[in-house]
């Protein structure tokens, strides 16, 4: 039983630790970073939004080259250098105080987070045993979002409070978490390194011309459109074209938080191989589908029950698919990267996180506030669209590959510690 919670001892417990200590920070970060910025340092929601987004733009073209750092120097202590240097860029926040200075705070901490996530997946590639790089995933993804509850209830102390103090002590807390994150990680044992003479361990990051790795790629990028869907499509859904109260919000915010806490690690475990992934990824673009259609229902005049009972079987279908679609993905990432590469990989892959933070805000407030129910069914087909096409891409992208699937880390063997953690899981 505890091994649906808690990794079994060894790497991956190491791994779901840092990934609850990071995210823990994050939490607090993201419940206050937008007030601090407008109301101690006085920057617009304009040019919050403006900076935002050219940063994130940067941090997604930076993820493969430092993908490509990592496969030369070594995940390990990439990932740690990362992570400090995070750290760093979050406590640059605590003394900007104009907004040239925000911006290159931004790009600087955007670079740094997307390459430290391309890192963090290389180095779990080379530690975890193939087999059970899905489920160690699917803990890190319930360690992440129980560290995002933590860090949100200590964020909300911080709002509660209001001062700016209050907003720096939370900002610092970010920052502290990163520091932490990577001394926890420094910790875990540096995988093998893969012989020199593989091709693509030179300068040039291979990835690049792979283009049915970059299709997949493309495909989960269109799919990840759902992580601003709950977090700024549906509240905004709620409070403009519902009768819902605003409560209502929240507890959809739960429900997602908390089901995937739960479920995620159940959910990988139906998780395999590339057959298995590519019908997992392909049954989250149905529930997407299902899931956009029943929130568009919620812009008929219905009782005030009935409207609450949609929007939670909406969420709830939202959610389902999210984890299985996130389950899916993760082990298609894996599989497609060849030995040797799989930080540069894990960057191009990577990048649809984001690309989706810089994008999906304006595609689906245009898509859901602006054209209402049509809106939804059209975001509904694109999601059941890019799940319906991953099977294809990745066929295509499994006949390009050299050789066998990805052999970097541990062989696969039977039932082991860490493959226990399988038995119940983005």
């Amino acid at each position: 039983m505890r091994a649906r919670w808690i990794p079994a001892a060894g790497p991956a417990r190491g791994l779901a630790v840092a990934q609850l200590v990071n995210s823990l920070g994050d939490g607090a970060y993201y419940v206050c970073s937008a007030l601090y910025f407008s109301q101690v340092v006085g920057l617009s929601a304009a040019e919050i939004g403006l900076g935002l987004t050219l940063a994130w733009g940067v941090g997604a073209v930076a993820g493969v080259p430092l993908g490509h750092l990592a496969d030369r120097l070594g995940p390990r202590r990439t990932a740690v250098g990362l992570a400090l240097a995070t750290a760093v860029c979050v406590a640059a926040f605590l003394v900007v105080r104009s907004y040239p200075s925000f911006v290159l705070a931004a790009c600087a901490y955007a670079t740094a987070q997307c390459g430290f996530a391309a890192a963090r997946q290389s180095l779990l590639a080379g530690i975890v045993d193939r087999d059970g790089r899905t489920g160690v995933l699917a803990h890190l993804q319930s360690a992440l979002n129980a560290g995002l509850a933590l860090g949100a209830a200590l964020g909300g102390v911080a709002l509660h409070i209001g001062t700016a103090d209050a907003y720096l002590a939370a900002l610092a807390l970010d920052a502290v978490a990163f520091a932490g994150c990577a001394l926890l990680l420094a910790r875990l044992p540096e995988p093998a390194r893969a012989d020199k003479s593989v091709p693509g361990r030179g300068a040039d990051p291979t990835v690049l011309r792979d283009r049915p790795y970059a299709l997949v790629a493309l495909l989960n990028m269109i799919m990840l459109l759902r992580m601003p869907l709950i977090s700024l499509a549906i509240p905004l859904w709620i409070a403009e074209r519902t009768a819902a109260p605003g409560w209502t919000v929240s507890a959809l915010l739960v429900l997602n938080t908390g089901a995937v806490m739960l479920f995620q690690v159940r959910t990988a475990s139906a998780v395999r191989d590339l057959p298995s992934a590519v019908r997992t990824v392909r049954s989250g673009g149905v529930l997407m589908l299902a899931s956009c259609a029943a929130f568009a229902c919620t812009a008929l005049d219905a009782p005030l029950w009935a409207l609450f009972a949609i929007l939670l079987f909406a969420a709830g279908l939202q959610v389902w698919g999210e984890m299985r679609q996130s389950a899916g993905a993760w082990q298609i990432s894996f599989d497609l990267a060849p030995a040797g590469r799989q930080g540069q990989y894990q960057g191009l892959f990577g990048a649809g996180v984001p690309v989706a933070r810089m994008l999906g805000p304006l595609l689906l407030t245009a898509l859901i506030i602006s054209w209402g129910v049509p809106g939804w069914l059209l975001l509904g087909a694109l999601f059941l669209a890019a799940g319906l096409g991953m099977g294809p891409a990745v066929r295509w992208a499994e006949r390009s590959r050299p050789g066998a699937p990805d052999q970097d880390g541990p062989p696969a063997r039977g039932p082991g510690p860490v493959r226990a953690g399988r038995e119940r899981q983005g």
